[in-house]
């Protein structure tokens, strides 16, 4: 039996050429087969197709058309987010130089626990990690940053660090708005139960937080939010920044989803403040358009790092790292690690500073547009003016069980991905718009097919 090709070496870039057309011709079947931003019918109709069409998925004998068959299905079945009516969640569509630069990173295989295995790997991680660092503290030359696999990775490092730094007392305070991976952190590392401040308005209120810190003995832990998953709104960070200090508290800013905000000039300043906080989650799956997984933790004093340091001989044995190799162990909680860098790197070369805030703003303003399309309709109700590039809205009048069974029709019948949030009490739609390419006729669509969903389910019949 002839061995496979394989996807580096000497012939890995001849064996892929033929079947990266494979996948291309795949991909673009699959997405007009599917025909939207989500395939039609509901799990249960999706499930039954991709069975059919992968069938047998471990046969005794291979099938040589699995790749174009599979490729096409997953295609067919696949939510697109790249798709202007796929609006749902803080899931961006991909760069094409990222995606391409992700292909090389998963040709090449490095794994990023050795030097012996990542050689070039591991300098540009160090590079780029270093880079990202200083933007979010540009007043300090030796912060470091940590590539994760995103916001909730980050968000348990960081607590990690903040625990090994002052001992398994410490106790979390975030507010009602934080992300439900700060109290699992908590959960997981063998924390005291989290303190959680109400935020009736949507942020943590500084004053509130000070209430809370008075009456509670130390070490603590506050978990701020640049960016909410519900909102996109952030907290009054300089506010919280000055109350942690006076009550001597470590600060975590979890800014996985606005950290993206620091490329734009026009938006940065939203985020004043951020470099206030010992440990920040920035996440460019997000705001960043990566391929996933791109997260990363950025460490303002370098010396809390020292908590992840582990040995393994066969990895960072101390004679190999007294002679000059790098020691990678201590970069994460992971041993194997692919090189999610490369695609991270790739952009902010590609694109530099201007060109990713040049997205960044594109998007919000995108936001801001929706939302007046939302504010000028008599048949629907804006929660409130967006902060980055989040809207919330809902039909007027509706019930909240009318709500969420609009956002159910839309995706049963493939037409549009709209997500949900809980809040003030009620049920909202929430459009997150990532797309930079989704224009104003798009925008008048998504709101024309949550009205026509609405009216067929309530009125029985469709809005011309």
């Amino acid at each position: 039996m002839c061995t496979p090709p394989l996807a580096s070496g000497p012939e890995g870039p001849r064996a892929l050429r033929p079947l990266l057309g494979t996948v291309l011709e795949a991909l673009v079947t699959g997405a007009r087969a599917r025909g939207g931003p989500l395939p039609a019918g509901g799990p249960d109709a999706v499930a039954a197709r991709l069975r059919e069409a992968v069938g047998e998925l471990l046969p005794e004998q291979g099938d040589p058309q699995a790749l174009p068959t599979l490729v096409r299905a997953f295609a067919e079945g696949a939510a697109d987010p790249a798709h202007p009516l796929c609006a749902a969640h803080l899931h961006c569509p991909p760069l094409a130089v990222a995606t391409a630069a992700d292909l090389a990173a998963s040709a090449l295989n490095p794994s990023l626990d050795s030097w012996d295995q990542a050689p070039a790997a591991s300098e540009l991680e160090a590079l780029t990690a270093g880079v990202l660092a200083r933007e979010i503290y540009p007043e300090n030359g030796t912060a470091e940053a940590l590539v994760t696999t995103g916001g909730t990775e980050s968000n348990q490092l960081a607590l990690l660090l903040a625990r090994e730094a002052h001992g398994g007392s410490l106790r979390l305070v975030c507010g009602a708005n934080a992300h439900h991976s700060l109290p699992r952190a908590a959960w997981l590392l063998g924390l005291p139960e989290p303190v959680v401040v109400p935020a009736p308005g949507g942020t943590l209120d500084p004053d509130a937080l000070d209430a809370a810190l008075t009456g509670l003995p130390g070490p603590l832990l506050v978990a701020a939010t640049a960016g909410t998953t519900d909102t996109g709104r952030i907290d009054p960070l300089p506010g919280i920044a000055a109350r942690c200090a006076a009550h001597g508290a470590r600060l975590h800013i979890d800014a996985a989803y606005g950290g993206g905000l620091l490329f734009s000039d026009r938006h940065r300043a939203r985020l004043t403040g951020l470099d206030a906080a010992h440990t920040v989650t920035l996440d460019l799956h997000k705001l960043g358009w990566q391929p996933v997984a791109a997260g990363l933790l950025a460490v303002r004093d370098p010396r809390d790092l020292a908590a992840l340091r582990q040995h393994a001989d066969y990895l960072n044995a101390d004679d190999d790292t007294e002679a000059g190799l790098p020691d990678l162990l201590g970069r994460s909680l992971r041993t194997t690690r692919r090189p999610d860098v490369l695609k991270l790197a790739v952009t902010l070369k590609t694109l530099g500073r201007s060109g990713l805030g040049a997205l960044v703003d594109q998007v919000c303003a995108h936001a801001r547009d929706f939302a007046a399309l939302v504010d000028a309709h008599p048949g629907f109700e804006l929660h409130a003016p967006p902060v980055i590039s989040t809207v919330l809205f809902r039909p007027t009048g509706a019930t909240d069980t009318t709500v969420a069974a609009v956002r159910r029709a839309l995706l049963t019948d493939g037409r549009a991905v709209l997500g949900r949030a809980r809040l003030d009490g009620r049920l909202w739609l929430k459009a997150t718009l990532l797309n930079p390419a989704t224009g104003p006729d798009d925008l008048a669509a998504l709101l024309h097919l949550a009205a026509a969903s609405r009216a067929t389910l309530v009125e029985g019949h469709t809005p011309r």
